[in-house]
């Protein structure tokens, strides 16, 4: 097929046609076990009915109004969204990058309005990953993503992933903000510790910094728990959400408190497409599943069989040297003889009709429906193994 998209994507060899649950099905009739989940987004598996009914539903009604008005299945989720969690009030937006950048302005504006202009220094991570916008990008702290885009935006320190000296030595009175992802998705699939988090917490409230949490990919239940923040306790005084929000539909949305929230005064941001009738609508079923108790304990089962599943084939194969994560974000770490060559794996995969991700080069990152069955996961791992074996014999 031709291709008329910019070349900033190297495509898969497939073109997926319809998906059904954890299945998927290209435009040559071959069958895939979904366990990438649209990079973690689908987390309730493609084609969920609850969700085609309320798109479907909603389209007869109003796909978009500007925000000029506000619209009930904003206010809807919205409300959920608050009542849920720490938050009082949400920013609706698109995207996880979108997202993040309204949680740095509102922090750098909030800073502003409230110490001054020097307070707008933001603590960052090495090897996160926070989107691709300029601000996101050279937040995130991967020089691969941001250096062809210099000069960069200044004001940004980073530190190390887990490191709280490292945090306790850059947090200071010109900080206006600690911006952490409670798992590193993008670089491997690294859990905060619990000590991170809360020398974050207390640094922050020492010198009247926000800390943001950046939930992208682990909210909306993917933990086993509906944000990944209520496992340690720490709770952050903004939250940026997006991929599982919508399960597949493009929606994101910054979370905050009564005492941020009103830096962002009419005007000082906004979003064109943010928070539209159509995505909103997605978003409440989405989340009425979500939170579902039975949803969360199917994650938690899943998950824990799912990593002893690939726990087992690394032991059997020799092929990882650990599995980490939590709930149904889980990363295989690659033994030392195979590092850097994670892509090849999910080729292989691929080949063996089977998605799944990398996270960084030595990771294969594993992010499926949050419904996962016994069924998929079982026929699953064969696949998988079979995979592995056959890429074992080339190297």
């Amino acid at each position: 097929m031709q291709n008329y998209l910019t070349p900033n994507f190297s495509f898969a060899p497939v073109i997926p046609e319809r998906g059904l649950g954890s299945r998927v099905w290209d435009n040559e009739g071959r069958e895939y076990i979904d366990l990438a989940g649209g990079i973690a987004v689908n987390a309730l598996g493609h084609c969920h009915p609850a969700l085609v009914a309320a798109l479907n539903d909603q389209a007869q009604k109003l796909w978009h109004i500007s925000n000029i008005y506000t619209t009930e299945p904003a206010q809807n989720l919205a409300r959920r969204l608050v009542e849920h969690t720490f938050a009082d009030k949400v920013f609706f937006c698109n995207s996880g990058a979108e997202a993040n950048e309204a949680a740095l302005k509102l922090a750098r504006k909030h800073a502003r309005d409230t110490f001054g202009a020097h307070k707008h220094q933001i603590v960052a991570c090495t090897n996160a990953f926070h989107g691709r916008t300029l601000f996101t990008v050279s937040v995130g702290g991967q020089p691969k993503y941001s250096r062809d885009f210099a000069p960069l935006p200044e004001g940004i320190v980073h530190i190390p992933f887990n490191d709280p000296a490292a945090l306790a030595a850059a947090v200071n009175e010109d900080t206006c903000a600690v911006i952490i992802e409670p798992v590193q998705g993008e670089s491997g699939v690294l859990p905060a510790t619990p000590e991170f988090l809360h020398a974050a917490r207390e640094l922050c409230d020492r010198f009247g910094a926000a800390l943001i949490f950046d939930e992208v990919q682990t909210g909306m239940g993917r933990t086993g728990k509906l944000f990944a923040y209520e496992h340690t306790g720490v709770t952050p005084d903004i939250l940026t959400s997006a991929k599982a929000l919508g399960s597949g539909f493009p929606l994101a949305a910054m979370l905050t408190t009564d005492r941020l929230a009103p830096a962002f005064a009419p005007g000082t941001h906004g979003s064109t497409f943010g928070g539209n009738p159509l995505a909103c609508a997605v978003g409440c079923a989405a989340f009425d599943l979500i939170h579902r108790e039975d949803t969360r304990a199917n994650t938690r089962r899943q998950g824990t069989a799912l990593t002893a599943a690939l726990e087992t084939l690394g032991r059997d194969t020799g092929i990882f040297q650990s599995v980490r994560g939590q709930g149904l974000l889980i990363g295989c770490v690659l033994a030392e003889p195979y590092a850097g060559k994670a892509a090849e794996l999910t080729a292989a995969a691929l080949r063996h009709g089977l998605m799944i991700l990398v996270a960084g080069a030595n990771v294969l990152r594993l992010a499926p429906s949050l419904l996962l069955t016994d069924e998929d996961r079982e026929a699953a791992i064969p696949r998988l193994a079979a995979a592995v074996k056959e890429w074992l014999q080339t190297q």
